[in-house]
């Protein structure tokens, strides 16, 4: 794989709204790479800066220092008409649809390759091709006020696909639909990226999302990127506070502090977390329980899947000898670790 997107030192700031106020810094010297044909997420908590990011790829916001490579092009050196040329080659999706409410589905599509100077027989051939692919075609004459949120998040994705674009940005592009609808607009997006080969950019503050769809997944706080790597990586060995919090949204790992004061009234003995992924795993650990004679209870636990891996932990709540949980404990080591040391 190559590169498609490089941003090096990126900041942007705001001028400050008072003379007494300091400007405000929304991107903070963002180093990032996203190769050509994957899903990379970058997700964060309101205000991380990560819809700021999607609008200086497009170069609808221009950056105060550093550059945005798109294509091999620093878009943040290009010209008012060097940028549309650029932006063909960039669709968007947006949370709130932003279709065109007076017009039909077939003219939502229309109105980009209109723009683009497309031929009249093209538009046809491209918006037939692109209405069965979003599963709308029988819905090409039917005004967007009369569609549902996921028909219309539909026909945004397909509108945004309308002139062929290598790289599709989706900012929040399921925030606005409930569950059912968002696991659909998902997968359609994971099926836009597997057939048309098209690199996506995910802008979401929700981990389900990265866990269903995402390749790799940048983790933004304060401006910043504070981890990036797998998705795989970031659920199963989070290392930043802000990606254990989102991890948490999605798997508890360990009890919170309160429900592990109330195990710890409940349940004797000591409280153990089973790695599931580690080497070895639930049969080796159950084994060497088993053999120092330790009685041990499921007390919680978590186990969900990323991209055909599984991952997440048990906790045990584990009795017998002091020593035999210490050998127990020094031979797993990594596999099984004590809860709240």
């Amino acid at each position: 794989m190559s590169a498609l997107i490089e941003l090096r030192g990126v900041v942007k700031d705001y001028p400050a709204q008072h003379r007494s106020a300091a400007p405000t810094r929304a991107v903070d010297r963002v180093d990032l790479t996203i190769e050509r044909g994957e899903i990379f997420a970058v997700i964060g908590y309101s205000g991380a800066g990560k819809s700021t990011l999607v609008r200086l790829i497009n170069a609808l916001e221009p950056v105060s220092e550093g550059q945005v490579v798109v294509d091999g092009v620093d878009v943040a050196r290009l010209g008012e008409r060097e940028l549309r040329t650029v932006r063909r080659g960039i669709g968007m999706v947006f949370q709130q649809f932003n279709l065109l409410e007076s017009r039909t589905v077939w003219g939502n599509l229309a109105f980009p390759l209109v723009v683009a100077g497309v031929p009249r027989a093209e538009q046809q051939r491209r918006i037939s091709d692109l209405l069965h692919f979003v599963g709308l075609a029988d819905k090409a004459h039917a005004h967007v006020s009369d569609l549902s949120g996921g028909q219309k998040q539909r026909v945004g994705i397909a509108r945004a696909l309308a002139t062929d674009p290598p790289l599709l940005l989706a900012d929040e592009a399921t925030s606005a639909l409930d569950p059912d609808t968002t696991r659909e607009i998902l997968d359609l997006l994971a099926r836009v990226n597997r057939e048309l080969g098209t690199t996506i950019v995910l802008i979401t503050h929700e981990m389900g999302a990265v866990r269903r769809i995402a390749d790799r997944v940048a983790v933004m706080e304060h401006g910043r990127v504070v981890e990036v790597g797998s998705a795989r990586d970031v659920f199963t060995r989070p290392e930043h506070p802000v990606t254990r919090r989102f991890v948490g949204t999605v798997v508890d790992l360990e009890p919170a502090p309160e429900a592990l004061a109330a195990i710890r009234e409940r349940h004797p003995g000591r409280l153990l977390r089973l790695d599931v992924e580690a080497a070895g795993g639930q049969q080796a650990v159950f084994a060497a329980l088993h053999r120092h004679e330790l009685g041990f209870e499921l007390v919680h636990g978590g186990i969900e899947e990323v991209r055909g891996h599984t991952f997440g932990a048990l906790t045990l709540a584990v009795t017998g000898g002091d020593e035999a949980v210490d050998a127990v404990l020094a031979e797993l080591d990594g596999t099984l670790t004590e809860v709240g040391r």
